[in-house]
C-alpha cells in the first residue's frame, strides 16, 4: 500500500486514473480519509473523474478510519496539513494540479493557495466549512466528542489536553469566515476557484457565498444540489468541466 514520509508523519494516499494531477480532499472533518470519501460523501472524483485526470486522494493524518499518522502539531495545526498535502505532491513529482475538496477542504484548498505559491491551477470547493458565528465552538466540539477521545484511545503518546490545545489554535483562535485565510487573501486569488455551497450547521451557505463574492475568478454551482441524484450528478458534471477546462495546455 503506498505511503509516503515527511518527517516523523507517514501519509496514506491512492491514485486513479491519468492525465492532469488532481489532489481530492475527502470530507469528514478531521476524519477526512478515503474511507469518508466512499462512504459519506456526495459524490467520488476519485471514481467519477478517473477518466479525465491523475486522481489522488490521501487520508489525513490521524484520521479515525485512515492510515495516515503522525504528530499532534499543536501549535500550527492547519499549515501542517498543507505541508502534509504538498509533500504528498512533492513526492510524486508533481508541481502544478488541481484541488478538489469536501467539507474541511474548502479551508485547506484556501490554505493550499496561500501556502503552494502558484502550483494550483484551479479548485472546486464542495460543501465548504466555515465559521457560524450563531454555533461558534461547534467545530471544536464536534472534534472534542468525535475525533480528539478516539485518537487518545489508539495513541497513548496524545493526551485530551493537547488536542484542546490542537482544537483550539484550529478553531477557537481562528474563529471567524475560513478559518485559513483572510478576507483580504480571497480578494487577491488569481486562481479560478468553484464553489458548491451547502448548508447545515458545519457548511454554512453565507460563508460559501462570502467566498464566492470575494474571489476575483470564483463562479457558483446550482443550489441546492444535495437533494437529489440528478442535482449531484449535475455539480459533479460541473465541476469536471470546470477543472478540466483549467488544464494546462502542453506544447
Amino acid at each position: 500500500m503506498p505511503f509516503y514520509e515527511r518527517g516523523s508523519a507517514r501519509i496514506y494516499y491512492e491514485e486513479a486514473g491519468s492525465g492532469f494531477p488532481l489532489l481530492i480532499i475527502p470530507g469528514g472533518g478531521l476524519n477526512s480519509s478515503l474511507h469518508s470519501l466512499r462512504t459519506n460523501s456526495p459524490f467520488n472524483p476519485l471514481e467519477k473523474f478517473k477518466g479525465d485526470f491523475r486522481c489522488i486522494a490521501a487520508d489525513l493524518r490521524n484520521a479515525q478510519s485512515g492510515q495516515s499518522t503522525g504528530p499532534l502539531e499543536v501549535d500550527h495545526p492547519w499549515d501542517t496539513y498543507t505541508n502534509d498535502q504538498l509533500g504528498l505532491m512533492d513526492h510524486l513529482g508533481i508541481r502544478k494540479f488541481g484541488l478538489i475538496g469536501f467539507c474541511i477542504g474548502g479551508p485547506m484548498i484556501l490554505n493550499l493557495l496561500r501556502m503552494g505559491r502558484g502550483r494550483v491551477v484551479a479548485a472546486a470547493m464542495m460543501q465548504p466549512s466555515g465559521f457560524r458565528p450563531e454555533l461558534p465552538d461547534l467545530s471544536y466540539q464536534n472534534n472534542m466528542k468525535g475525533w480528539g477521545p478516539q485518537l487518545c484511545q489508539r495513541r497513548p503518546d496524545i493526551t485530551m489536553t493537547m488536542v484542546h490545545d490542537f482544537l483550539t489554535n484550529m478553531y477557537t483562535k481562528r474563529a471567524d469566515f475560513v478559518y485559513t485565510v483572510s478576507r483580504d487573501f480571497v480578494r487577491s486569488i488569481q486562481t479560478p476557484i468553484l464553489i458548491a455551497p451547502d448548508d447545515v450547521p458545519a457548511h454554512p451557505y453565507k460563508v460559501a457565498m462570502e467566498v464566492a463574492g470575494l474571489a476575483p475568478h470564483a463562479e457558483v454551482t446550482m443550489y441546492p444540489w444535495k437533494d437529489s441524484p440528478e442535482h449531484i450528478d449535475q455539480v459533479a458534471e460541473h465541476a469536471r468541466r470546470f477543472l478540466k477546462a483549467q488544464v494546462p495546455v502542453t506544447v
